[in-house]
């Protein structure tokens, strides 16, 4: 079927519809580091290619960017880190003053990525191409490609995935709507652990080729999957089916210039950034900050519902009284107004107690007299 780090201060690159944002201390071990004004091309379509060997997880392709441009990440398979381990793949979505890229982790439960359709069982949400049991992967057929004379442990368990989509980012104008769960949120704090190092190559090798861009192959990447990391050719290499839409950067940032108008409501708001890991060396004071954002996140979270019911009980008193027109404009302006006003402060809160949290430098040693 088909496939896919931030502070406060900008500075513009050569392209007007991008800035690049350079990762602060307390924010870049999970942030990209750019926020890009227009959003990535639609998924390509592409055949998966055979799995290589017992074992390996595909780890679907995606669109990265390298500081002027979009290119494609191809699709691959990967040996998990330890047995147990699945990967949540990373995704675009809007955030306020553009498109940020959440990276992919491995972890034992597949986590939210944005509810983007890349195919293969990452159907937006979970995983339904395999899974451990007793430490051995099984492979499900129905969605995955694979060799059964040389891997026996396999199962078949169609998925009905009707509402296919090639849309490649959350939120924003045309984004995909998907909100994480609960469940979703457990896997964001619990265990996990960053790209393998094969992903890296993968990655690596695709940013180095010029036909990878965006620009270049305008949505319709010639390698669009590989068996194996950094295999751009031979047998292992597959070829888009079909590209995204035509993609033009001029063209972009000239119609998409303008950001989507602000949230109303709460529950029109992405999901809320996760604060960086603490990381301080100290295994017990790690543990301690830790604690503060989960009970900062926790407290937002009611920020958000508490805001939500009210503004809702509000709408519908509205259209129970069958109110006017303009009465109903008015309080959705104030909605709005109330969102944002929310959405600052708890960015402010998310700031204050991150930079609270960084190690502090050690006191100079006074020069001897």
């Amino acid at each position: 079927m088909m496939l896919l780090r931030k502070t406060i201060c900008f500075f513009a690159l050569t392209l007007p519809m991008a800035v690049c944002v350079l990762p602060s201390p307390a924010s870049a071990q999970y942030a990209v580091g750019i926020v890009v004004r227009f959003a990535p091309p639609e998924l390509p379509v592409y055949e998966q290619p055979v799995c290589p060997g017992d074992g390996y997880i595909w780890t679907p392709g995606y669109w990265a960017w390298n500081g002027d441009d979009y290119y494609w990440v191809p699709g691959v398979w990967v040996l998990a880190p330890e047995p147990g381990f699945l990967w949540t793949p990373g995704y675009w979505a809007w955030s306020e003053t553009g498109f940020v890229f959440t990276p992919g982790y491995w972890g034992p439960v597949v986590g939210f990525y944005g509810g983007i359709d890349y195919g293969f069982g990452y159907f937006g949400h979970g995983f339904d191409g395999g899974r451990w049991e007793n430490g051995h992967f099984f492979y499900n057929r129905a969605v995955s490609n694979i060799n059964v004379n040389e891997i026996h442990n396999t199962y078949q368990t169609r998925i009905n995935n009707v509402a296919v989509t090639r849309v490649s980012y959350n939120g924003g104008s045309g984004g995909i709507t998907a909100r994480a769960t609960a469940a979703d949120e457990a896997a964001a704090h619990g265990r996990r652990v960053g790209a393998v190092a094969a992903q890296t190559q993968q990655e690596q090798a695709a940013r180095s080729n010029r036909d990878l861009r965006a620009s270049v192959n305008h949505g319709d990447p010639p390698v669009a999957a590989t068996a194996r990391p950094g295999e751009f050719r031979g047998g292992g290499a597959v070829a888009a089916k079909k590209g995204g839409a035509v993609y033009n950067p001029g063209e972009r940032a000239a119609n998409n210039a303008a950001p989507p108008s602000k949230a109303i409501h709460p529950k029109d708001l992405p999901p809320a950034e996760r604060m960086t890991a603490p990381n301080s060396g100290n295994a017990k004071l790690d543990q301690k900050y830790q604690k503060q954002q989960d009970n900062l996140a926790a407290q937002q979270q009611k920020d958000r519902q508490k805001l939500q019911k009210q503004q809702q009980t509000e709408d519908q008193r509205l259209e129970k009284q069958k109110a006017a027109d303009a009465t109903r404009q008015q309080t959705e302006q104030r909605h709005q107004q109330q969102t944002q006003q929310m959405v600052q402060r708890h960015t402010e809160q998310r700031q204050n107690l991150q930079q609270h949290q960084q190690p502090h430098p050690a006191p100079r040693a006074e020069k001897p007299h």
